[in-house]
């Protein structure tokens, strides 16, 4: 079984891009390169790992991309672009040439709701399966339900929700997510990453019993064909880390098929992403 973490970040520190990382987040107030990542990929099973934007930048595109290229772990990597640039064939164009690139990502859940409908942001969306490349949805719980209009918009395109769309775990409130999660799957071409859970649970003192229940509902609703595992690597780190998110998904997957855990922990990414 191939093991592949579907979503960690790198960044160079700057507190004033990166004002997002708040003081009670300090622990990652730093540096976060591939020489940080490799020994924690080798101590939790992972052969390789794709890289997920954290500023909205070409700069930081740029960034993952001469990562990848020294480092053969990182196979992938989920860019930034401006959808909403005139010039914006041009830049999709030029990052296919770029065979690691695999997809796209913007912050919407900095963004109101009705940014990802608007007229600009949806052309841009029509333009990406063109070059083949996928869209990972990075929302809010309460962003839903403008998310489903955004996929049934174009059914050609490969769509994955980052992070269970953020569940308001440590409140232990479950609805209406996961009402508007069973329907946003019915959409099959939307995947969901099984990331960022532990930082929407009681960072210091959450269970893997409190995270079950939405495990239970994404599981339910996109079957094991379409989940996929990310750590959220470093992020993770303000909430148990690493190991502590892998051993709470290897105990939820104890009772599945060996071929099931095999398309969780690095199957499904490897088909999302064309890997």
């Amino acid at each position: 079984m191939q093991k592949i973490d579907a979503h960690q970040h790198f960044w160079k520190f700057d507190p004033v891009r990166d004002s997002w990382i708040t003081d009670d987040m300090a622990v990652i107030q730093r540096d976060f390169y591939p020489e940080h990542l490799a020994p924690v990929l080798s101590e939790n099973g992972m052969d390789a790992c794709i890289a997920v934007q954290a500023d909205q930048s070409e700069a930081q595109t740029n960034f993952l991309i001469d990562f990848a290229k020294s480092n053969p772990f990182i196979i992938g990597v989920v860019g930034w672009v401006d959808l909403r640039a005139d010039d914006l064939d041009g830049r999709l164009q030029h990052y296919s040439k770029h065979s690691v690139v695999k997809g796209f990502r913007h912050v919407l859940q900095a963004e109101a709701g009705e940014f990802m409908l608007g007229e600009k942001f949806m052309r841009g969306i029509s333009m990406l399966n063109k070059y083949g490349f996928t869209y990972d949805v990075l929302i809010k719980h309460d962003q839903l339900s403008y998310a489903e209009q955004l996929v049934a918009a174009f059914p050609q395109q490969k769509f994955v929700i980052d992070h269970l769309a953020k569940p308001a775990i440590k409140a232990q409130e479950i609805k209406p997510w996961a009402q508007q999660i069973a329907a946003i799957a019915q959409h099959k071409n939307v995947y969901c990453k099984v990331s960022g859970f532990c930082t929407e649970a009681d960072w210091r003192n959450w269970q893997p019993s409190d995270v079950k229940p939405y495990l239970d509902v994404v599981f339910q609703a996109f079957g094991t064909d379409r989940l996929m595992f990310g750590s959220d690597w470093p992020v993770n780190l303000v909430a148990g880390g690493y190991n502590k998110t892998v051993d709470c998904l290897n105990a939820y997957l104890a009772p599945f098929s060996q071929a099931d855990q095999a398309k969780f922990w690095g199957g499904n990414a490897a088909s999302f992403y064309n890997l």
